[in-house]
């Protein structure tokens, strides 16, 4: 889904065209006010806003497909009237059965227009047997050809499409309807969408040629883009099911919209063989629909992350504080209005971890030992099995004597004291030396630099961790 609101976006802003987002929640078992909700914010959150739709207004509003129901009803009334449509009051049953009689028959197994010119004889009995019948749209019986702006001129001849329904028996409108109304009426000229719905743009163009017909839109019918599958893992098509599909997911693990987005516009576009980051304002500049490629694209989560890991280098130190506090918050680390010093304090560790994070959230596991109460502090169990062993006890104590003494606890004067009593006065190598301090201080064996973090936790704190280590060391 995300992909795709992103190329109509980006065809939009390039174009000078006008983004059209509407709402399809016809399906009262599947849609709810919360995941109109979700929607909506998603897209906030994405940055990608639209010209007319909900919240926006318009002068084709309602833009929630279950507040137009009229006028999907009259249409349909209109269709019929027409001769268009027709009801259909073949079972499920008998539709499988002939249809299995046809595959068996090595015809096409798509409806066989049993329907289509009923007697009125034939529809009263139907009617005392209580059927409650669908309404079908009448397909011509000629080739339709258009001209996909993915894929090229696409031709379908009559017996591979056959007469589809468009309004359920309870009366309920299918997309297959509302979409093309909604098209028609609201003035709409292109549409890119999955290539999962190919198969039904011959019916679309059959049904926007009725609808001129009767007098419903203009008489135009939008150009088609079909976007290429997005592949996930085993070379399967991913499905919106899958957890790579997910938003919130993305969300959640702390990628930011600027990545996302720039990852995502490469899954069938690219701005130039070469270049692979770019910024949005650079996407809208140079997206041109004849380059998508056809073929599937595959997503790769560890590109994905790498682009993320650039974008997020990128953000202004005060930008990318500010994106670091809900994760913080979310893990208990900072209240829900953080103090000035809470956020000085972020701000000092901010540059310290913005060039090795690929994701927002790492934020917890970098840094969350500098927001931790006293009494909360723990160490990371595998870590400390590790590292803090009966050997590394001369490491922490020669490391507090130093510490107790220093007079400028900075980071420059502690890298000297610490280097000068475990490097030169026990031998040991920076590595060995260092990495038990680190563990003590921070909790991980991973972690911002570790001089810096020693200054911005204070001297008091400092060496009660490092005490609270010692006393925590296995026997000799």
């Amino acid at each position: 889904m995300v992909r795709t609101a992103l190329f109509n976006w980006a065809y939009a802003r390039h174009t000078g065209g006008k983004l059209v987002f509407r709402i399809e929640d016809t399906d009262s078992a599947r849609d709810s006010e919360e995941s109109y909700h979700q929607l909506l914010d998603a897209m906030r959150w994405l940055g990608l806003d639209w010209d007319e739709g909900p919240e926006v207004g318009g002068p084709h509003a309602p833009y929630r497909q279950s507040q137009r129901m009229d006028i999907y009803a009259d249409v349909a009334r209109r269709l019929r009237e027409a001769g268009h449509a027709y009801h259909c009051y073949c079972s499920t049953e008998e539709l499988d059965a002939r249809r299995e009689a046809a595959r068996a028959a090595g015809k096409p197994s798509g409806y066989d227009g049993h329907c289509r010119d009923l007697t009125d004889e034939q529809v009263a009995v139907y009617k005392l047997e209580k059927r409650e019948p669908i309404l079908r749209f009448r397909m011509p019986d000629k080739t339709i050809s258009f001209d996909d702006l993915v894929r090229g001129t696409l031709t379908f001849e009559p017996e591979n499409v056959p007469d589809y329904g468009i309004v359920r028996a309870n009366g309920a409108p299918l997309y297959t309807l509302v979409n093309p109304v909604d098209d028609a009426l609201m003035g709409i000229t292109h549409v890119l969408r999955g290539e999962d719905l190919l198969s039904s743009t011959p019916r679309q163009v059959a049904l926007y040629a009725a609808l001129a017909e009767i007098g419903v839109g203009e008489g135009t019918t939008p150009r088609f883009g079909h976007l290429p599958y997005v592949m996930g893992e085993g070379n399967k098509k991913l499905s919106k099911r899958d957890p790579q599909a997910s938003l919130n997911m993305y969300r959640e693990l702390g990628f930011i919209r600027e990545g996302l987005l720039n990852y995502l516009s490469l899954l069938g576009w690219s701005l130039a063989e070469d270049r692979d980051l770019f910024s949005m304002d650079e996407l809208v500049a140079a997206f041109d629909i004849a380059k998508v490629n056809s073929n599937p694209a595959r997503f790769d989560l560890k590109k994905c992350e790498a682009i993320n890991a650039e974008h997020v280098r990128r953000l202004a130190p005060e930008d990318f504080v500010g994106r670091l506090v809900p994760f913080l918050q979310g893990a208990g680390l900072l209240p829900a209005e953080p103090t000035a010093e809470q956020l000085d304090l972020l701000a000092k560790v901010a540059p310290l971890t913005q060039e090795r994070m690929v994701v927002l959230s790492e934020i917890v596991n970098m840094a969350g030992f500098l927001f931790v109460a006293p009494e909360d502090f723990a160490l990371d169990p595998d870590d400390a099995a590790k590292v803090l062993t009966a050997d590394s006890r001369p490491v922490l104590e020669a490391s507090v004597k130093a510490l107790e003494e220093l007079g400028d606890f900075t980071p420059e004067p502690i890298q000297a004291a610490l280097r000068e009593a475990l490097v030169a006065g026990l031998g040991i190598k920076p590595k060995l030396a260092f990495t038990p301090l680190r563990v003590a201080v921070t909790g991980r064996r991973v972690s911002p630099p570790l001089f810096e973090s020693m200054e911005l936790l204070g001297r008091p704190e400092t060496l009660r961790r490092l005490r609270a280590a010692l006393d925590a060391l296995p026997a000799a």
